[in-house]
């Protein structure tokens, strides 16, 4: 039902928006609703992207505010909220969540929860991705020492989300290949109510259509399409 478009940009120019724009034309044509990850947007922007017909704006804030400088660099939470500003200002509903399993406490968790739960309106999204720890990139490094997040505590994750933002999609996201079909179970029973479909979400592998098939099959759910894609950023 929603068609989700991502560029590695830190913040799209004015020329950039006018291509996407073009891309959100061609996604509404075939009905879909249009959903975009380009990174921070200024208020025109946010406005353009608007008028060109896109619904869903994704911006995560990723981890609690006591931890965000221990893994962004390439910009501050402020940043962030003022892009999550913009896109409420244009009207835009948003799409905001965070990766969990990165070393962080429970309470850094809960902080990050918190936080979304807490902002002037919570997200209509709220995607909760667990740490793929890709070979060779800083995070697996750092953390090659710790062990995974135990699937219990990202299934409260997700239980917490769903009790604090009732009304959210909160999306099953990154993470969902290492996971074993009980642990997705768990995950919807928790209050899970959205996965994004499609060979990769981004860069990471997704479970493949058929397994995703034949769990929403096991479990009795009815599902809609939401798929996801990459822009070439050129």
């Amino acid at each position: 039902s929603r068609f989700c478009m991502g560029a590695a940009w830190r913040a799209p120019k004015d020329r950039d928006i006018e291509k996407v724009a073009e891309l959100i034309g061609v996604i509404k044509q075939e009905g879909l609703e249009a959903c975009c990850t380009l990174g921070m947007l200024t208020n025109t922007q946010a406005t353009a992207l608007k008028d060109a017909g896109l619904d869903y704006y994704n911006h995560n804030l990723d981890t609690a505010p006591e931890l965000y400088g221990d893994i962004i660099t390439t910009r501050d939470l402020e940043d962030r909220l003022h892009t999550l500003e913009h896109v409420r200002k244009a009207k835009l509903k948003v799409c905001s969540g965070g990766i969990v399993g990165m070393g962080e406490t429970r309470e850094g968790r809960a902080g990050l929860i918190a936080q979304l739960a807490n902002l002037p309106t919570y997200p209509e999204s709220v995607p909760i991705n667990d740490l793929v720890r890709v070979p060779g990139t800083p995070l697996a490094s750092t953390l090659e020492d710790v062990p995974q997040l135990d699937p219990l505590e990202f299934v409260r994750t997700i239980a917490v989300a769903r009790i604090t933002m009732p009304t959210a999609r909160v999306r099953l996201s990154a993470g969902r290949q290492a996971m074993s079909e009980a642990v997705q179970a768990m995950c919807f029973l928790a209050g899970a109510n959205s996965i994004f479909y499609g060979d990769k979400l981004l860069t990471t592998g997704n479970p493949e259509f058929e397994k995703d098939q034949a769990l929403m099959a096991k479990l009795g759910l009815q599902s809609g399409k939401a798929v996801t894609a990459r822009v070439n950023a050129g």
